[in-house]
């Protein structure tokens, strides 16, 4: 049984998750901590829960998402996963961040590329990847059949979808994505996303105004 806690950091408000099962096994997803109190929130409630993060992953690497990445990586000793064509993204990250007026620490260490028919295991629980670009060129969603939540990243919000403009986005590709990947999952399907509140990919066929019709 996972248990999926969410902490909203950064100045993007974006979403950062903390996947564990009943064992106390962990995965850390899109660490978006800037500040060093968002770092602190993060270790104390993995010591608090008396959680050991097994992996670090990326469902794609803007720079909202990757802010923790190198912090995750030298505090527990967690390897970046992510989509073989995020490395791009991720290396661009010091110069959007210098566009923003931010600055980045950024990952560096060993990479391990996954992609689509991929199965993240946590204890006796699974993900199956989803490859959903179009918001970022490898972007990638996590779908946990077994108690019908997916992990999305920024390609569906809630009554909203990812945002094109940025370098590698498409509008077409990202709309083909969401529907033949997201909309084809059970309608009851709970949709964590990486920025705003939660949703159902029930709710998003029936309202969401991107996509409706």
């Amino acid at each position: 049984m996972l248990t999926v806690q969410s902490f909203t950091f950064n100045p993007a408000s974006e979403n950062t998750y903390v996947v564990y099962n009943e064992k106390g096994d962990a995965i850390i997803i899109d660490p978006g901590c800037y500040f060093s109190e968002e770092q602190r929130t993060l270790q104390t409630f993995i010591e608090t829960k008396k959680l050991t993060p097994v992996q670090l992953i990326n469902t794609h690497c803007h720079l909202d998402h990757v802010f923790g990445n190198k912090w995750v990586h030298k505090t527990y000793g967690l390897e970046l996963h992510i989509h073989p064509q995020e490395k791009q993204v991720l290396d661009f990250a010091p110069q959007s961040a210098q566009r923003w007026g931010l600055s980045i620490d950024n990952y560096s260490g060993p990479i391990h590329f996954i992609d689509e028919g991929n199965i993240i295991s946590i204890g006796d629980d699974q993900f199956s990847i989803l490859l959903t670009p179009g918001h970022s060129p490898g972007s990638i969603s996590f779908y946990c059949e077994k108690q019908g939540f997916v992990i999305s990243g920024d390609v569906l919000f809630k009554e909203s979808i990812g945002r094109t403009d940025l370098p590698g986005g498409d509008f077409d590709t990202l709309i083909e994505s969401i529907q033949t990947k997201l909309f084809t999952l059970p309608p009851t399907t709970l949709v964590y996303n990486g920025h705003g509140s939660t949703t159902t990919i029930g709710h998003e066929i029936k309202h969401n105004p991107f996509l409706r019709g």
